[in-house]
Parts: C-alpha cells; structure tokens; sequence
C-alpha cells in the first residue's frame, strides 16, 4: 500500500536518534532469552495481568468500559458477558488469546483482518468479518457527542477490499527482502491499515492485535509479558496525534511516516525497559513477593482493592498484600479511600 511502495520506502530516511533508537530495540530483543529465563510462576503473573490489561485497555481507548472485576472474570475465568460492553471485551479477550496462542500460524491476510473482526463481533448480535458498506470518517467529538472535526477521510468503502488485498501483498513482498526491516515495516503496515479504515467499526482494536501479531512473527515477544495496549491508552494523545500527523497526504503517498514511527518505536522501547525491569527485580530473589505486589499496584490505573491486588498476585496471601500496601501508604505511593470491605485504593500523583 502507500507506505509500503519501493518509491516510498527508499525516500524514508532515518536519523542518528532513530538509528540509536532501534538498535536499543535490538538489544532489548537480544536479551529476551535471558528475560524469559526465569521462574514460571513470575512471568505467568506477568502474563495473566498483560492480557486483561491489553483487553481493558485497548477497549476503554474506543470507549467501551466496565467494572475492572468484571473485566478480570471475563479474561482470566471465561465468565459469560452480561451486556454489549462485556460480549466487545469477551470477543477481544478472544482474539487476543488466539495470537497468543497461534501467531505463528497466522499470516498478515485479509483473511487474518476478517477472522480477527469476526471474533471481535462474536457475543453480539451484529455479524463482524465484513468491510465496510459505506465511506467513514475518522472524527474528533465534541463532549456532548457532536463531531468537532474530520481528522481524517479514510479509502472509500467501494476501494476497500482491493486496498486491502494491496496491503497484504505488499507486506508480503517486503517482508520477503532480504535486507527488509522488521521494525520499519511493522509501524507502516499498521499506518496503512488504519488509512483505510476497513471496517465499520473496531478498526483500532484490530490495528493493536494486527500490531502484537506482526511484532511476533519477527520474534518481538514484549507484548506477552507487557500490555502494548496499556502504553498506548497511558499515551493515548501522543498516540492519536502521531497518527494524525502522519496520515496526512497518505492517499498521495506523500505523508510523513516519522510522527508514528517515533511514537510506536517509543511504546516498543518503554514495554521492553519495563520487561527488563521486572523480570530483573523478579531474579533478585529477594523480597520477590513484595516486589511482584509493587508491581501490580504500579499498574493499576484508577482506585483499586486489596482483591484486585490478590488477583494480580496469584500465591502470595492476603496478609502479605495488605503489609505491602501499608509499607506503599507509609512511603506516600498510595492512600486509602473508605473503611472495611467497600475500602479502595489510589495511586498517589
């Protein structure tokens, strides 16, 4: 597609901090065997919470909330969703695990988009796996809902599953260069994807599923232990506006990649730095336990329980969750809101 030409890609030029950049990539990359050499029990707490982290967060990002229980039940213990809210997580829940699981069987396809979508529309009543049957538009909202701006008018409906069938044979004739780079062609895949906007709706959470996939078939395995989706939603207005920034002249082929290219390279770099410095404290030996409870309150977002801690936490006792939380509350990490069982937690700014 428009990133993806021989002309286009032998314009982009990278600069010495781009450079620098992904060679620090690459050495996060070539450390993954020694990070992932640890105990089962710790990067299995690590997984479990990247993947309700990834399927809340890349959710809450088009809007689509509930209870982070409710979130935690759906993902970790299969729970049947209750309204739409749930049946988009559990669907999400659904497609994410299957990457997980599969990605290796999984090609970059319209194929892949479809099943993918498919799955994302699974526990509703509209049927998902389809493009688009009308033009779209992608807006910025006013607070009561009316459309403040266009911020960009993606392919038309009636172009799309031809550019869609470009995209998919471009990337595969890339990717099949020798000298091709992964770290280039991944964040230019994702751009185009989201150009043109395929489906109806669900277009961002395939373009975060669509990213986790492409980052395994070049043995990026970050996103196993550390929610892509989480840095995304924490950075989500530098997320949109490089986004913004680089779509523009897109249909001409005459866009900007670097907005998005910074902006992704900068989310890979921050999940590996974050990979390293847990599993590495992890390792220490020492105070494991307490560390892994740090950890998970270091995650958390909005006000939390000393249950929601518990879940993260597989193992480690009740007593042990709340000596740590008094030592964080000593130390002025957090502070408590309420008394006895409806008690809550909060991150101190």
């Amino acid at each position: 597609m428009h990133s993806l030409t021989k002309d286009y890609l032998d314009r982009i030029v990278l600069s010495p901090k781009q450079g620098s950049t992904l060679s620090k990539i690459g050495e996060y990359k070539g450390k993954q065997d020694l990070f992932t050499q640890q105990t089962p029990e710790a990067l299995n707490v690590l997984k479990r919470a990247a993947v309700v982290e990834s399927s809340e967060c890349s959710n809450r990002l088009e809007g689509i909330t509930a209870p982070h229980k409710r979130i935690e039940d759906l993902v970790l213990r299969s729970t049947t969703p209750q309204n739409r809210s749930e049946q988009e997580i559990a669907g999400y829940r659904d497609a994410l695990n299957l990457i997980h699981e599969s990605a290796i069987y999984m090609d970059c396809s319209v194929n892949v988009c479809l099943q993918l979508h498919n799955m994302l529309y699974r526990y509703l009543p509209d049927e998902g796996g389809h493009w688009k049957m009308n033009d779209n538009e992608i807006v910025e909202r006013n607070p009561d809902g009316t459309v403040h701006r266009v911020r960009f008018k993606p392919t038309a409906a009636v172009a799309t599953p031809q550019a869609m069938e470009s995209l998919a044979d471009h990337y595969k004739a890339c990717t099949g260069e020798p000298h091709s780079e992964p770290l280039l062609l991944i964040p230019l895949t994702v751009l185009d994807f989201l150009c043109i906007h395929p489906f109806t709706d669900g277009n961002g959470r395939i373009a975060r599923l669509l990213t986790l996939l492409l980052l395994y078939h070049f043995n990026y395995d970050v996103g196993r232990y550390i929610s892509l989706e989480r840095i995304f939603e924490q950075s989500k207005e530098t997320y949109y506006e490089s986004l913004e920034a680089s779509s523009q002249n897109w249909h001409t082929g005459r866009h900007n990649p670097n907005p998005w290219l910074n902006y992704f390279w900068g989310t890979l770099l921050r999940a590996y730095g974050e990979f390293e410095e847990r599993v590495g404290t992890i390792s220490k030996g020492k105070g494991t336990k307490t560390e892994l409870i740090r950890q998970a309150v270091e995650r958390r977002i909005g006000p939390f329980a000393i249950s929601d801690v518990e879940s993260d936490c597989p193992g480690i006792s009740r007593d042990m969750v709340r000596l740590v939380l008094r030592q964080l509350r000593d130390e002025g990490v957090i502070s408590s809101r309420g008394k006895g069982r409806g008690a809550k937690w909060m991150k101190n700014q």
